[in-house]
């Protein structure tokens, strides 16, 4: 990924579940695309903190025992060792993107769908 790329465009063209478009030795950003009611599924990184930058649609965070409603611009940090999950409640896909620090996926990871087992 060029430094002088637009991430909002990368991440509303996207149609993957998941896309990493950059790994570097302490983070990594990942792009992200849910068909409606389509969740990420509940799942913990012991030991990566998250950033999730929500570009297009409309969703439902559940952050450990809180709930709340995610939408364009919305920006949510999950610490290290918290359980998560991002549901689209909306009629279109939710469009994000999401950095890991440090990096979670392997380098170049392309999932077209959500897998049918938890990864993580």
């Amino acid at each position: 990924m060029n430094i002088n790329e637009n991430i909002i465009k990368l991440a509303k063209q996207n149609d993957f579940f998941r896309k990493v478009i950059k790994t570097g030795e302490y983070s990594q950003i990942v792009l992200m695309s849910l068909f409606p009611g389509e969740d990420i599924g509940n799942e913990v990184h012991e030991n990566v903190d998250q950033i999730l930058v929500f570009v297009e649609g409309n969703g439902k965070a559940k952050i450990s025992e809180k709930e709340f409603e995610i939408s364009e611009s919305a920006i949510v940090f999950v610490d290290a060792g918290v359980w998560h999950n991002f549901t689209n409640t909306g009629s279109a896909p939710l469009k994000l993107y999401t950095i890991y620090s440090p990096p979670n996926h392997p380098i170049d990871k392309i999932q077209k769908a959500k897998p049918n087992t938890e990864e993580e």
